[in-house]
């Protein structure tokens, strides 16, 4: 992994060299030419990442054999996959909870305290995933 982060540092230093050295000599091109220089950028920047993974790759493959075998794994992916899709669901309940509420409150602000208890219950969601993943993971 140093190997990649290396690799790819080099590649951006010398992508940001090349477009001071460009701003300083003051060259102007087209879209054509800016196409090119950005389809070369892209296949160099992939050509060091590839060179730098494949070693890690290949020194990761013992590795590999210990680790697929724990189920500790999927209890990681359970506890993630809780707490995400907890608030993905809340964040859709308070996106049109939260729409409906102001239009109410718009027209009549008495409603106030209602809204913001129907906000709560869709906040909920959120915590109570967030609850089931801290469950999830202190099993593993």
């Amino acid at each position: 992994m140093k190997t990649t982060l290396l690799l790819l540092t080099i590649g951006i230093g010398a992508t940001i060299l090349t477009g001071v050295s460009y701003m300083k000599q003051k060259k102007t091109t087209s879209k054509a030419g800016l196409k090119k220089a950005i389809a070369i950028n892209l296949l160099a920047m992939f050509g060091l990442f590839v060179t730098g993974l494949i070693p890690d790759v290949v020194f990761a493959t013992g590795e590999a054999d210990a680790v697929a075998s724990s189920a500790s794994g999927l209890g990681y992916l359970a506890a993630a996959l809780s707490t995400g899709l907890a608030a993905i669901g809340a964040g859709i309940g308070v996106g049109q909870a939260g729409s409906a509420a102001i239009g109410a409150i718009s027209e009549d602000s008495s409603i106030l305290g209602k809204t913001l208890i129907i906000l709560g219950l869709a906040e909920g969601i959120a915590i109570y995933g967030l609850v089931i993943s801290i469950m999830i993971l202190q099993r593993v």
